[in-house]
């Protein structure tokens, strides 16, 4: 069974979400939209985009994040009887060309979780460049494994029912400390995972909700926390990883 979605989380992004809808919907997407209670002029804009056909829109009251939207999102299509969901950030970073592949990839892989490895172009700004190469050691100790190249790309098809038996099974960082934890927590289940190369840019105009300072401190506490929570299932993940 392979039912998909996009799950896009939307916070303020009124310039840029129409045109990844757009994509989304011209690839064959269903899209669940997610205003995680953005401003009136985007929560109009998400309101007309709802209009469409297979375009569904939930309301968060208050702000929870770009974590928190996408749980709620990843809910919200289990419950529209989807089995995965692509999440896509709504400013435009993402190369919706590779939408076709990633799906290709998750309908041949359909217990895996499919995860997008970027390639930047210049524009990434270069704070969060070289912050990521810290994530991904602490990654990499927290995982026990070399199998999660980056874990801070958004781009990434899930597997609803093992994501979702994790998300209502523990509590996850609802910020920009969700993409990683919830790879990392995945990768302590053996999830299979499955990468794919993919273009990301960031528009000189577009709007990022990345706090240097921070969200930086707040990845820092995750990667803390995940140390300690490894050390803890140590003997059980070297027991399932030694069975499998």
């Amino acid at each position: 069974m392979h039912n998909p979605c996009a799950v896009i989380p939307v916070y303020n992004h009124e310039t840029a979400v129409p045109g990844v809808v757009a994509a989304l919907r011209a690839a064959g997407l269903p899209c669940v939209l997610v205003d995680d209670a953005s401003s009136p002029a985007c929560a109009a804009v998400l309101g007309e985009l709802a209009r469409g056909e297979n375009i569904f829109l939930i309301r968060l009251a208050v702000n929870q994040g770009k974590g928190g939207a996408v749980m709620a999102g990843l809910r919200e299509a289990m419950q529209l009887g989807f089995t995965h969901a692509l999440q896509v950030d709504a400013d435009g970073q993402h190369d919706l060309r590779n939408v076709a592949t990633f799906m290709r990839v998750s309908q041949q892989n359909p217990a895996a979780l499919v995860c997008g490895y970027p390639q930047y172009d210049a524009s990434v700004p270069k704070g969060r460049l070289y912050a990521r190469y810290l994530t991904h050691v602490w990654v990499w100790i927290n995982s026990l494994s070399l199998q999660i190249p980056d874990s801070m790309c958004g781009f990434r098809v899930y597997p609803l029912a093992p994501t979702l038996a994790l998300i209502n099974s523990v509590t996850l960082g609802k910020r920009m400390d969700f993409d990683p934890e919830i790879l990392v927590r995945l990768a302590w289940r053996n999830q299979p995972m499955c990468w794919l190369p993919t273009q990301v840019h960031y528009p000189q105009d577009g709007l990022s909700h990345f706090r240097l300072f921070h969200d930086n401190a707040l990845i820092s506490s995750m990667h803390t926390k995940l140390f300690f929570g490894m050390l803890i299932r140590l003997p059980g993940i070297l027991w399932r990883r030694c069975k499998a």
